[in-house]
């Protein structure tokens, strides 16, 4: 079992919309995430959401006019997404065992994004498997960028994956470092609790 369903039960999705809605009230800015990859990939390119939640990033980058496809474990986040957003595709899926082929999405996504922790919540020791099956999901030169706490201040649980531990996943899949980010808004990242991480793969394998 993965640690957000531990955290959670996959029943949360309501709440945690209504948590963002309240921020999106309050005049924060939402759509960091979906920022940061309008500036490294350009319109009408693929972006794979791994990790997907409720939505917020697919639905936002398809209004700047990607193609996109969300992909969460937890139903009750998808339901808000589909609620949100029935004419996205939206796939329930755990990412360890995540076959595009199976669900029918292909792959050659010019980007995938795994925002919101995604990574610090899988079920630890299938950090590995789940890089590479994002990898690929990517096409030659596609980008994978990943955002994560790194310390308690950053995260609901206990830490339990390194930048170190992070980087040696990618390059098992054969994925290079591109850059590394203190923030969404890319802010340079100076060793703190919290990175925006980009890696690319390879133009041939």
């Amino acid at each position: 079992m993965n640690r957000w369903t531990e955290l959670t039960g996959d029943t949360s999705g309501e709440d945690y919309a209504a948590r963002f809605a309240a921020l999106a009230r309050s005049g924060k800015d939402m759509h960091g995430e979906a920022r940061f990859c309008s500036a490294l990939v350009p319109s009408a390119a693929r972006v794979l959401d791994a990790g997907c939640g409720t939505g917020r990033v697919t639905i936002r980058l398809a209004e700047l006019g990607y193609d996109c496809v969300g992909v969460d474990v937890d139903p009750s986040m998808l339901a808000v997404a589909r609620k949100q957003a029935p004419h996205l595709p939206w796939f329930r899926a755990d990412l360890a065992a995540f076959d595009p082929a199976a669900l029918g999405i292909g792959t050659g996504f010019d980007l995938v994004v795994a925002a919101g922790n995604v990574f610090a919540l899988l079920a630890p020791g299938t950090e590995a498997t789940v890089v590479r099956r994002l990898s690929a999901a990517l096409r030659p030169g596609g980008l994978l960028v990943a955002g994560f706490g790194l310390d308690e201040a950053h995260l609901p649980v206990e830490p339990a994956l390194t930048l170190a531990e992070y980087d040696d996943c990618c390059s098992a899949s054969g994925l290079a470092p591109v850059d590394r980010f203190a923030t969404w808004d890319a802010a340079p990242y100076d060793g703190g609790g919290y990175a925006v991480s980009v890696h690319r793969r390879p133009e041939t394998i």
